[in-house]
């Protein structure tokens, strides 16, 4: 017996679960967190299926969008707790099934150290390769502001960037 509702929940699912691994992925570099992403990947489900998905052209654009604009928020809401932590900020160790090595630790760190919106437009467009056009509508801003944000970003990312290759 299938509750009123389960068959539509079901398609929602089937749509949403390829694109979960890229959509963490996506979350854990802007929070730095494997649960908040977590966290902010099933309030990105719940939406989705509150959604009209007939009407979604893309639902990977989308959902991408969706889950940056609940990471900006929670950086947004997060960082007045942070600003009262003394210790240093380390993000959580992230196991992947298959090999991306796409953001490492020292990037990470560098990661934190940009505003929120050059943090989701590098990620967007240099780690994951969206277009600008796509980042702007993601963020709300204009291409060419996007484009500023995210150059700024790559100055501050190889401003952090260690100059030597220390030996083990």
């Amino acid at each position: 017996m299938t509750r009123p509702g389960s068959q539509d929940a079901a398609d929602a699912a089937v749509s949403f679960d390829p694109l979960r691994p890229l959509l963490t992925r996506v979350a854990y570099r802007m929070l730095g967190s494997v649960a908040d992403a977590e966290d902010v990947v099933q309030d990105a489900f719940i939406r989705w299926l509150g959604t009209d998905r007939a009407a979604v052209r893309e639902p990977a654009a989308f959902l991408r969008r969706t889950v940056t604009r609940l990471c900006l928020d929670q950086i947004k809401s997060a960082r007045r707790s942070r600003e009262t932590y003394v210790g240093p900020w380390l993000p959580d160790p992230l196991v992947e099934e298959e090999e991306t090595d796409d953001v490492t630790l020292p990037l990470m760190l560098a990661l934190e150290r940009l505003s929120p919106l050059e943090r989701a437009a590098f990620l967007l467009h240099d780690v994951f390769g969206v277009e600008f056009d796509e980042v702007a509508k993601t963020i709300d801003r204009d291409p060419a502001a996007t484009r500023q944000l995210a150059a700024r970003a790559r100055t501050h990312v190889r401003d952090a960037r260690p100059r030597y290759k220390l030996e083990k």
